[in-house]
């Protein structure tokens, strides 16, 4: 497993603002690190899920250090721990985007597309 570290040096923005930016023609990965039980209730559109459990696995899933990621959870403290994580291992540009339990927008609620 891995050490949790302090959230103080993820970005975030707001929901509004991620909604805007993944409309746009911007390349962004957003990953849903909630359990795969709960991504299956329901999930953002276009997101993949790669559990905070087994984040030791990104580098299979998220080949591009330089890419941007979003990540959220739930209520957003999982997403924050996430990101410091994915930061430690090296990827430069991720942001939390929250929970999703606040998102205003579409949830896709039927299929699945899990990372692993």
């Amino acid at each position: 497993m891995f050490k949790l570290f302090s959230n103080s040096n993820i970005k975030q923005i707001s929901q509004d603002e991620a909604k805007r930016r993944l409309d746009s023609q911007e390349k962004i990965v957003l990953v849903d690190v909630r359990e795969d039980n709960e991504y299956a209730q329901g999930h953002i559109p276009g997101s993949i899920n790669l559990p905070l459990s087994r984040l030791d696995q990104a580098q299979k899933i998220l080949k591009d250090q330089d890419a941007t990621i979003f990540v959220y959870c739930l209520s957003g403290g999982r997403s924050s721990r996430a990101g410091q994580y994915l930061l430690k291992m090296g990827y430069s540009d991720v942001t939390n985007i929250g929970g999703i339990s606040t998102w205003p927008y579409e949830i896709e609620r039927s299929g699945r597309r899990a990372a692993v």
